[in-house]
């Protein structure tokens, strides 16, 4: 007899390193870069110390509840941070599948884990600014570097989570 709550099919999600992942860049997104979050960021941290441009790099990321005039709307100032979360997601889960076959461990789902969101943040960069309401090829290189340097300084923090799931 079948039990109505067994799996037969492949496991779920759940507990697996890029899930972990996944749900950490939910996170961190949506905790980071909330107005609350940027404003208090903006206005309580000294800009000449190293503490306060890593708490405001946190913040990059930045997504709005209105588009306070903003040309496209409140998607195209939240552009930037969707994009973030779909492509990190994806990439969590595409990166490890090659990798972690060849080389079992941890260090392979922390490295897979902050690979995705570099190349995330880059791309979210590009993409937002080139189907933005002001496409701009140097805008887009422009921010390229500030979203891969973003993804470079954070990532530890998703491939710290990608850490004891399964592959």
């Amino acid at each position: 007899m079948v039990s109505l709550f067994h799996r037969s099919g492949p496991v779920s999600r759940y507990g697996t390193a890029a899930g972990t992942g996944a749900l950490a860049v939910l996170l961190l997104v949506g905790i980071c870069g909330s107005p609350a979050y940027t404003g208090w960021a903006a206005a309580q941290t000294d800009p000449d110390s190293a503490g306060a441009f890593y708490l405001r790099l946190l913040a990059w990321p930045a997504w709005r509840l209105h588009a306070d005039g903003q040309a496209g709307g409140l998607f195209a100032a939240d552009l930037r941070a969707v994009l973030l979360v779909v492509l990190a997601v994806a990439l969590l889960y595409l990166l490890p599948a090659a990798q972690v076959a060849r080389v079992p461990g941890s260090v392979s789902q922390f490295l897979s884990g902050w690979a995705a969101y570099v190349l995330a943040g880059g791309l979210a960069a590009v993409l937002s600014a080139l189907l933005g309401p002001d496409p701009s090829l140097l805008v887009a290189l422009q921010d390229a570097s500030a979203g891969a340097g973003y993804g470079f300084l954070t990532g530890w923090i998703i491939g710290t989570a990608s850490l004891g799931g399964r592959a």
